[in-house]
């Protein structure tokens, strides 16, 4: 099985006496063949980008998270576009609305945003979408923005059918976090079997939400394998061919990640790329 983990978070990531590096090598060991590391703020923005320019396994995006408060380094649709042009960038994001850990007037949110998706628009780079109980202003603006001309991935999803089928009419993909495989994710379980094999992307979103078994504990690229195995046997495919289309669909995504690796490689080979 060959796996692309489509969103994760490697420098919030404890890898303990062996670093982020170790913590790539275990993804690697596992069979996963590349990561997107997700930028979260401009001032943590190097970092994530030092990263991916040092590791042809890695690549990046840039912006700001709808959470991260007022106050710090604010995005423009100029300062993403020539951050977005630095080596191994690959996207913009994450972006989106989060009505549940913010509260109030999330104007500012909203004109946030809005920035990102022009910022794409503009650098010709796929948006990666954070949506938490926002879904109805998350479509209405990337509507309104023309972000079909982007493109890009609904990341952790966990809305309903409607919303998928919305947002896959807009050119998205759907991406499955772990959560899928937790107890009281049923709902979300019959979203995942319902999308249709080219629409869909799977990722860990780590340091957070581990999949089972590891749920509870930090979670790491490594693991993404066991949420593809989970989806795999709820969708009625191999491991082998979920994996086989769900890293097609990401380099299809992420055109400037490179080219889907090619079957010549043995898998220890792939590994030690």
């Amino acid at each position: 099985m060959r796996l692309v983990d489509s969103h994760c978070h490697l420098p919030l990531i404890d890898g303990g006496a062996d670093g982020t590096a170790g913590v790539i090598q275990r993804a690697k060991d596992a069979g996963v063949t590349h990561m997107l590391c997700v930028s979260v703020d401009l001032e943590t923005f190097d970092g994530v980008a030092g990263i991916a320019a040092n590791c042809d396994d890695v690549s990046a995006s840039v912006g700001v998270h709808p959470n991260t408060d007022e106050g710090g380094v604010e995005p423009s649709v100029k300062g993403l576009v020539e951050l977005a042009g630095r080596e191994s960038i690959v996207a913009i994001g994450e972006t989106g609305l989060d009505y549940y850990r913010s509260q109030g007037d999330l104007d500012w949110q909203r004109a946030r945003f809005r920035t990102h998706i022009r910022a794409a628009r503009e650098a010709a780079l796929p948006l990666i979408i954070h949506c938490r109980e926002a879904p109805a202003d998350v479509l209405r603006i990337l509507r309104e923005e023309k972000a079909t001309e982007a493109g890009g991935v609904m990341h952790c999803f966990v809305d309903d059918w409607d919303t998928a089928l919305a947002a896959m009419d807009l050119g998205f993909y759907i991406s499955i976090s772990g959560i899928v495989t937790f107890k009281n994710a049923a709902g979300l379980q019959e979203v995942a079997r319902r999308l249709p094999a080219e629409r869909i992307l799977v990722e860990t979103d780590s340091p957070w939400l581990a999949p089972v078994p590891r749920r509870g504990k930090q979670n790491e690229p490594a693991y993404v394998t066991h949420t593809a195995t989970f989806l795999a046997e709820l969708r009625g495919q191999t491991p082998d061919e979920f994996a086989e289309f769900t890293t097609r669909n990401f380099f299809n995504l992420f055109k400037l990640a490179g080219n889907m690796p090619t079957d010549d490689a043995s898998p220890q080979e792939m590994a030690n790329r």
